[in-house]
């Protein structure tokens, strides 16, 4: 029984998966029969099982596994919320105009696709690549076609650089590099303008008279950090913990062009891991310290590269490479979430932000980016994001949002303090008392030393306001104290691991997808049991009502067992049913034929291989249920099952 799989005979062909998917109904453009509005996607029902089930891991893998207190937040959001965060003013992107027909372009994204057509129509003369396939006429225009133009070695070099540091460019240097090198609309051929910064949020009002502005969330975190006093009582006042939430987000992107890719509407997980700001380590790092991974610097990418750096979490935590043990416990659990669900861990990689693309509020972030027909894709992002926001929510509002911590030993300081005769003071200098008391009250301690010298001398001082106040012991007294301190306050930092859910899903789908080396019109999604959208395919051989027990019968055990599955009793044949199944990304079949009437035996298909096992009924269910819950993989269940020689042992 072969057991070897060739899934790379034919080239992988994005337009072929787009036809599957569609076909398939995976999902398919949002308002479809009214014309559609770009960036906006429906999921059909395999797309909406998978991405539950990519969901449902990630809540066992991120929220059961660390303990994490899950909310759910509002959507609507008053814009003073986004105002005190910084998105109004930061959360945008650059774009361009065609001089001409004022079409919009993204601005990086231009840059992107102009540099890497020249680079493809270098490479074609050189005869470094194959030669280009075929594509839909329809969507020719929506991607720059190369041009097999070959460039001097200086200039490769030069787009290469520019490409490795894309994202670090300022508008103003966006600008630049269009009209250095001519870059222009690729669909008309015309110039375009300037890059002017575009924000991304979609604003709304709250209200039947629009009184109060509000924004739809382009994320979830800031639900977190308002419910920050909360979570914590919830914890019993203690840290570290982590809260988490998966919900819409919308973001109004300038040219959404890319499907799954880059969207208007999606669905996100964030998680908010709150952490002393003096002491960022993990209780669980050193079960993840060994954990290789996928590393691009900012120093890499700063000097024009895109080498990777194969090196251990831990390493790269003592090194400084990845700022402290919580952010790097998250990259390698990030990393670990990934590949269980079916990411090709070869086409996976972590990249560091470099300082213009840092977010507003991060002191350190790295971005999980996959790899497909588009390009390396960021999916993830993981990011310290200190204390930025609770600060800021806090000034805002006057709430503290601080933990308080009882100290095991007692501080024990001393210190000067101003003591001030408030009625002498008030009589004496009238308005200036307050001036004086605030001007003394910001002192620090040497500051506060010189004035007690001047005071114990006679008289001290002060100018303020262009005026020359005269102080005496009458009016103040400075004396040391001791304090004693039992509770420590500050304002803890956060850790942000936040998954875009879209994004992940269609590059798990390219990654799965091939088709079958005797014939490339028969394409499988090889997605793993865990994340299939139905995990066993139930095949009856025939219609006939003798069927219909053990049809009945074997779809509900397996329903008891926890397995989802489909009966295929169509008039097909039942190598289309699998076929079609197969397309579906079904992980498993089994077949119910006239030897399950006669012997209660039935056959078990894997995907990937199409071999065939057989056994009694309920020991081929207690296997498939096995396979599904990951406690027994094929080749365990090939000794616990005989092959199927394709013979119905039928009198």
């Amino acid at each position: 029984m072969a057991n070897e799989v060739n899934k790379i005979a034919h080239p992988f062909d994005k337009t072929r998966l787009e036809v599957l998917l569609n076909r398939r109904f995976f999902y398919a453009p949002a308002f479809e029969i009214y014309g559609g509005v770009a960036g906006l996607y429906d999921y059909g029902p395999p797309g909406s099982s998978l991405q539950a089930n990519v969901i449902a891991e990630w809540r066992k893998h991120f929220i059961i596994e660390d303990h994490m207190l899950e909310l759910d937040t509002t959507i609507m959001t008053p814009a003073s919320v986004f105002e005190t965060s910084g998105h109004v003013a930061r959360f945008a992107d650059w774009m361009v105009k065609d001089t001409k027909t004022g079409d919009v372009l993204r601005a990086d994204h231009l840059v992107k696709s102009v540099l890497e057509a020249r680079l493809a129509g270098d490479r074609e003369v050189r005869g470094l690549a194959a030669q280009p396939q075929k594509e839909d006429e329809k969507k020719k225009k929506k991607k720059v076609k190369s041009v097999a133009v070959q460039l001097a070695d200086e200039k490769v070099k030069e787009y290469e650089t520019i490409l490795a540091q894309l994202d670090n460019y300022s508008g103003l240097e966006l600008g630049e590099l269009c009209r250095k090198y001519d870059i222009r609309n690729p669909d008309t051929d015309n110039e375009v303008g300037e890059p002017q910064q575009f924000n991304l949020m979609f604003a709304s009002s709250i209200g039947p008279t629009g009184q109060h502005p509000g924004y739809l969330r382009p994320e979830t975190a800031q639900g977190h950090f308002l419910n920050f006093s909360r979570l914590l009582e919830f914890n019993n006042g203690r840290i570290p913990f982590a809260s988490a939430q998966i919900g819409r987000s919308f973001r109004n992107e300038i040219s959404p062009r890319a499907g799954l890719l880059r969207v208007r509407e999606f669905t996100m997980g964030e998680i908010e891991h709150f952490v002393d700001p003096a002491d960022k380590r993990h209780e669980r790092f050193h079960e993840v310290r060994h954990i290789v991974l996928s590393l691009l610097d900012r120093h890499v990418q700063v000097q024009g590269s895109t080498e990777l750096t194969r090196m251990t979490i831990g390493e790269a935590v003592d090194k400084g490479l990845v700022a402290n043990e919580t952010l790097g416990y998250f990259l390698a659990r990030i990393n670990l979430f990934l590949i269980n669900i079916g990411i090709n861990p070869k086409r996976l990689r972590f990249r560091q932000h470099m300082a213009n693309e840092m977010a507003h509020y991060a002191t350190d972030c790295w971005d999980a980016e996959i790899e497909n027909a588009s390009g390396w894709t960021e999916c993830v992002g993981c990011a310290d994001r200190a204390a930025y926001d609770l600060s800021v929510h806090s000034a805002r509002t006057g709430h503290p949002l601080v933990v308080r911590q009882a100290l095991k030993e007692p501080i024990i300081t001393e210190k000067e303090v101003p003591e001030f005769n408030k009625k002498v003071l008030g009589k004496a200098l009238g308005r200036d008392a307050g001036l004086v008391q605030k001007i003394v009250g910001e002192m620090d301690e040497a500051q506060l030393l010189e004035l007690k010298g001047e005071l114990v001398q006679g008289s001290a001082k002060l100018y303020a306001d262009g005026k020359e106040i005269a102080l005496t012991s009458e009016h103040l007294s400075i004396e040391r104290k001791t304090f004693k301190q039992s509770i420590r306050e500050f304002t803890p930092n956060v850790i942000e691991p936040s998954f875009g859910f879209g994004r992940i899903l269609y590059t798990l789908l390219e990654h799965s997808f091939w088709c079958r080396e005797q014939d490339v019109e028969r394409g499988v999604l090889s997605l793993p049991p865990v994340v299939a959208p139905t995990k066993v395919l139930i095949v009856p051989l025939s219609a006939k009502e003798e069927f219909e027990p053990l049809v009945q019968e074997v779809s509900t055990k397996l329903r008891k067992a926890g397995i989802f599955s489909r009966v295929d009793d169509s008039n097909t044949s039942i190598g289309k049913r699998y076929a079609r199944n197969d397309e579906l990304g079904t992980p498993f079949g089994v077949t119910l034929d006239f030897a399950s009437v006669q012997n209660r035996t039935m056959t078990l298909r894997e995907r990937d291989t199409t071999n065939q096992l057989i056994g009694p009924i309920d020991d081929v269910i207690g296997v498939v249920t096995a396979l599904v819950q990951g406690s027994m993989n094929w080749a365990e269940a090939c000794q616990r099952l005989a092959v199927y020689d394709g013979v119905q042992a039928v009198d």
